[in-house]
């Protein structure tokens, strides 16, 4: 139901699972599967996927942090979109490759939770794309030493106030991997 017009195609998103943005990160491994279902998942369906690489001054692009974790692999004709901001959509140009390929429902998946992966839902949605999280293939780093609440409990709430996002013409929500469905 996106209000962009003439993009009927749905593209799952796979952002910054990188190995310093998910060192340590709860539920990693479990989460780096789930997006291995989803890109596989994808492929057999011909949806497209899109790779989102986060660099900053404390991820240098082209460190060994900066690289995708070796559980996840790319392949060459699926694009890379490079970004220094939390919204994958900021200055990048994964909106225009978005529409190119006639996408106007997004299926979020990647880290961290309360940055980047919050950052790029509502940057989706208020762009008028339907964004679809999902639940159990995001995560994010324990950051409770500096206030925030324990990583498990940024990914519940991330989950819960997600699913009951609401505005004319689109639509957003929650949905666990084994339940994913590419087509609208």
């Amino acid at each position: 139901m996106t209000t962009l017009t003439d993009r009927p195609r749905t593209a799952l998103l796979v952002i910054d699972v990188q190995v310093g943005v998910v060192a340590g990160a709860p539920r990693r491994d479990d989460v780096i599967a789930n997006i291995n279902t989803l890109v596989d998942k994808a492929r057999s369906e011909d949806v497209p996927v899109i790779w989102v690489q986060h660099s900053d001054d404390g991820l240098a692009r082209d460190s060994d942090s900066w690289q995708y974790v070796p559980e996840l692999s790319r392949r060459d004709d699926e694009p890379l979109v490079h970004k220094n901001y939390g919204d994958s959509f900021e200055a990048t140009g994964l909106e225009a490759l978005l529409a190119e390929r006639g996408v106007g429902r997004l299926i979020v998946t990647g880290a961290q939770s309360d940055a980047c992966i919050r950052s790029t839902l509502h940057g989706g949605f208020v762009r008028g794309y339907d964004v679809t999280l999902v639940s159990d293939a995001h995560t994010t780093e324990d950051l409770s030493a500096h206030g925030a609440p324990a990583p498990e409990q940024v990914i519940a709430h991330t989950n819960l106030y997600w699913q009951f996002q609401s505005a004319p013409g689109r639509t957003a929500g929650t949905v666990e991997t084994g339940k994913v469905e590419f087509t609208a």
